[in-house]
């Protein structure tokens, strides 16, 4: 089976790639992705994968006609899955450009090339930030609930589910959605919430914890293990009903004051080591979303203990300093 992997070098792209070639086997992956900031750690050259001779790199840009054109007509993808996105919050709302140039834009170039080229399969990854803020009561969200994008980056990423979905039912392009839950995991870059505080401890230095009065670090995220992710994205190319949409959660709904004191234990701190930051605009306060339908399917998770998996993830940050500290030094 050949394989397009737009947004390859980024932290869910890579790790996916990475699925595919230990636990899938047959398969010819082609990874097309720009390098931005958040692509450039050498995620796949750092695992060894780079030289696998069913793996092969195209530098380049999803909103590139050209490059995805002459990709498509001289590759034939099978199945294509779209990493390729904008992703931090903080950024989109300083500069929301480019994402949508890339969440929206990017997304319908991809759209038209696999209805010309007549991809069996398009899979768009999308998140459960389009369902907008829950409160602490609030039943968990569904794929046919109402969007409620509440940051430039979630309204991007809405916006390219329903162009995808359009695609689904003006053209008949055999599309499939996933929206998963927060991922974390090794090669997550430096600027996301477990990255960036375990990356800091190790420094001695202190984490910043979004926070008011009303709200001392209370919003809640659930934690789904990208590994785990890319299983669930798999194995709904395989067996997901085209024109569907399927949530992955991460069943890890966890406050931020309680996931950040969990990293202050491991690394033997107090409440010394807490920068207390302003909220950002429009913070969202809860992401839940049901999994019913993912199950449905025959899913079942591999990673269920989120305080064993995070303990892991902090000795291999601790074990991976030349990965991630140039990243963040910039």
């Amino acid at each position: 089976m050949r394989i397009l992997v737009t947004g390859g070098c980024g932290f869910i792209g890579s790790n996916f790639i990475r699925y595919l070639l230990k636990r899938v086997g047959n398969v010819e992956i082609l990874n097309l992705d720009k390098q931005t900031y958040a692509g450039r750690g050498r995620n796949l050259e750092h695992r060894g994968l780079a030289d696998d001779s069913r793996y092969s790199f195209i530098k380049g840009d999803i909103c590139d006609n050209r490059i995805v054109d002459r990709l498509f007509a001289g590759y034939e993808p099978d199945y294509v899955f779209n990493f390729a996105a904008e992703s931090h919050v903080d950024r989109s709302i300083s500069e929301s450009s480019a994402f949508l140039r890339s969440n929206v834009l990017g997304v319908e170039v991809l759209l038209d090339a696999s209805r010309r080229f007549g991809v069996e399969r398009f899979v768009q990854i999308g998140t459960d930030e389009v369902y907008g803020s829950l409160s602490d009561d609030a039943v968990s969200s569904v794929e046919d609930d109402k969007l409620n994008p509440r940051s430039p980056y979630s309204a991007s990423k809405a916006s390219a589910d329903l162009l995808a979905l359009s695609y689904y039912h003006t053209h008949g392009l055999p599309i499939l959605i996933t929206r998963s839950a927060n991922n974390y995991g090794p090669y997550q870059f430096p600027e996301k919430l477990l990255p960036l505080f375990i990356t800091n401890l190790i420094d001695r230095k202190k984490v910043p914890l979004m926070w008011s009065e009303d709200n001392p670090g209370l919003n809640v995220r659930d934690w789904l293990h990208v590994e785990d992710n890319c299983r669930a994205i798999w194995h709904i190319g395989l067996k997901g009903k085209n024109g569907e949409i399927y949530n992955v959660p991460g069943e890890n709904e966890q406050r931020n004051i309680d996931i950040t004191y969990f990293l202050l234990d491991d690394f033997g701190f107090g409440d010394e080591m807490i920068e207390k930051v302003p909220h950002r605009s429009g913070h969202d306060f809860r992401y839940s979303i049901s999994g019913d339908k993912l199950k449905g399917l025959g899913f079942e998770y591999e990673y269920s203990d989120l305080e064993h998996e995070l303990s892991e993830l902090i000795e291999w940050y601790k074990q991976n300093e030349n990965w991630w500290r140039a990243l963040k030094n910039g």
